[in-house]
């Protein structure tokens, strides 16, 4: 099912491997879902109906890469914990769209966002706590298509829109809130290679709108930032028959176009990150579900690089 918000390391913080050396802070990506989303991805376990899904992740990083991947010398390392819950409400329906096959439904998010952080020699503020930005995205499911001995895939496409209501502060360098709109679609499928064996993936495009305050020195009117493609992937075992399956999760996240300081381009301003790790998801009935997926960090640019846990429990009305 859908899902939106990773880390809520955004704004400045994943910029500031290059703000020394520019007079003007870039504008850094909001968050977006990183990991989040992992086995079985492509279809609702349950069909149809109304599901709610509670996620808690932790984020911590003591590590910020420059542009060239490699750590910013500090002379003390900074500390960053993010606690997110997030919760979420989804409607699946069992109306097919005129035309296109597929069954609408819609999904709202309202994240809540605690921010802590020692930044060491880093000059930067938290904005502590407080609600995260509202996603409100319809969707359209597919039935999945079947085999001889069960489901062979299923899919579904859902353009997500991250509504700035969060609680946001230019004054603050990082935030619950991102401060400005952002349109993230998505495509996620489920292949199954044998019955027990499925490959999953979540393909998201990101386009961001300027923020009019941004949290920058000196005289600047807006910022922007760049659009990205980022994806999960994950593959797992059936290891216990309709109760339990393992395996392994991860995700990419790429900026593909730089990021802007009153219209202007910020060259060396993109980002990457790459997280694999282990999970779970434990199958307690049909109507209740837990996941456990475990990142860890390589190959970042512009952006902290750190640890993800995350805990999803999925609940079927």
């Amino acid at each position: 099912m859908s899902i939106r918000h990773g880390s809520w390391v955004l704004v400045a913080l994943g910029m500031l491997a290059f703000v020394r050396s520019h007079s003007a802070r870039a504008q850094g990506l909001p968050a977006v879902n990183l990991g989040l989303t992992s086995f079985v991805d492509g279809g609702p376990p349950a069909g149809p109906g109304f599901y709610f899904q509670e996620y808690i992740q932790f984020f911590h990083a003591d590590q910020i890469n420059d542009r060239q991947g490699d750590p910013v010398g500090l002379p003390a390392k900074p500390d960053l914990d993010v606690f997110v819950s997030l919760n979420q409400f989804l409607y699946q329906s069992n109306q097919e769209v005129p035309l296109i096959g597929g069954k609408w439904g819609v999904d709202v998010i309202v994240p809540v966002v605690h921010l802590d952080l020692s930044p060491g020699s880093l000059p930067i503020q938290d904005n502590s706590g407080g609600l995260g930005d509202l996603v409100v995205g319809p969707y359209i499911q597919w039935d999945p298509i079947m085999g001889d001995n069960g489901p062979i895939f299923m899919h579904r496409v859902e353009f997500q829109n991250i509504i700035p209501t969060g609680k946001y502060d230019e004054n603050y360098a990082l935030n619950p809130g991102s401060g400005f709109y952002s349109f993230n679609p998505y495509w996620a499928g489920t292949l199954f290679i044998l019955p027990r064996w499925e490959f999953s993936y979540r393909l998201h495009y990101l386009w961001n709108d300027a923020n009019d305050n941004p949290n920058t020195p000196g005289a600047v009117d807006d910022t922007q930032a760049g659009q990205a493609v980022h994806v999960n992937f994950a593959t797992s075992y059936e290891l216990l028959p309709k109760q339990l399956r393992a395996g392994i999760n991860g995700y990419y996240l790429k900026q593909v176009s730089d990021a802007e300081v009153d219209g202007q381009s910020v060259d060396g301003s993109r980002e990457q990150v790459l997280g694999v790790g282990p999970g779970f998801v434990w199958h307690i009935s049909q109507d209740d579900h837990i996941f456990f997926n475990a990142y860890f960090e390589t190959l970042a640019e512009n952006r902290p690089e750190g640890t993800r846990f995350v805990l999803r429990w999925t609940h079927h009305f």
